[in-house]
């Protein structure tokens, strides 16, 4: 596995584990087995109670370390200072865990300057070792970043070959954002799996669409959390680690560039 250090000193795994729609703790270990040590959940995706189970079943059964995880929730509403520390609170309880390493505001919301400010103690706290964003754009991103005590370790948007968030990525160097992908292989829309620059070059150099989907990603730093149910896919994801791009691959891939979500309600 690769790390990345984020802008407050932390490493965080350039790869790691999609929970949304995954209620099976099962999954979850699977997915741990297969090697992923970076968990991704939210509130809004009420899964946070299996996630807890999963990582305090590896600590007790595996002996797996705390400090070997690192686990991402996010805040799922508008809320003002007094409720994210409430919030704070009940997604630690739900992980069952004393901290997280790393916590987002799931969407632009009005008060999200206001949630930020909340955010910031319950860090001072140690109850969180990361703050971030999530779907904020160019724009969005540098408004909410003047000011910033802390500034956003990591902006987790949809990103992959249709919308590579070039502007994006550039607008956030100065504050050492990290850019990660949600949703790195957009459910296999828009033809996905059976484009055929991709399908040359993972023939090139024997993998699979999405190894080179997520290669592709971490190439750049840009950190990658696929979702997959079937272990092969897991494994499969998490296999990206010998081999490598070369120059004329990323031009290539880069060309794809649609520069425009690929959802109905995507940011």
């Amino acid at each position: 596995m690769r790390y990345l250090t984020l802008n407050n000193g932390i490493k965080m795994p350039i790869l790691g584990f999609g929970t949304y729609s995954v209620h099976s703790k099962d999954v979850l270990l699977q997915a741990l087995d297969s090697g992923y040590r970076l968990f991704d959940t939210a509130q809004m995706y009420h899964n946070e109670k299996e996630v807890g189970l999963a990582i305090n079943e590896a600590m007790q059964t595996r002996g797996i370390k705390r400090q070997d995880f690192f686990i991402t929730t996010k805040l799922s509403s508008n809320m003002n200072f007094d409720e994210v520390q409430k919030s704070i609170d009940l997604s630690l309880r739900a992980l069952n865990l004393d901290y997280v390493d790393l916590l987002l505001i799931h969407e632009p919301y009005p008060q999200a300057k206001q949630m930020y400010e909340a955010m910031q103690i319950a860090y001072k706290e140690g109850k969180v070792r990361a703050l971030g964003l999530s779907s904020f754009r160019p724009k969005p991103y540098l408004d909410f970043v003047k000011g910033c005590e802390i500034l956003p370790a990591i902006n987790q948007c949809e990103t992959h070959i249709y919308y590579q968030q070039k502007a994006l990525k550039e607008a956030m160097k100065a504050y050492g954002t990290v850019l990660q992908s949600w949703s790195p292989f957009i459910a296999g829309k828009n033809g996905f799996f059976e484009n055929s620059s991709l399908k040359q070059i993972a023939r090139k150099h024997k993998k699979s669409v999405a190894q080179i989907a997520l290669r592709f990603l971490i190439e750049q730093d840009i950190v990658a959390i696929p979702k997959a149910s079937k272990i092969t896919h897991m494994q499969d994801n998490i296999n990206i680690f010998d081999f490598a791009l070369d120059e004329e691959d990323m031009q290539n891939i880069s060309k794809l560039d649609k520069n425009q979500t690929q959802f109905s309600w995507g940011y």
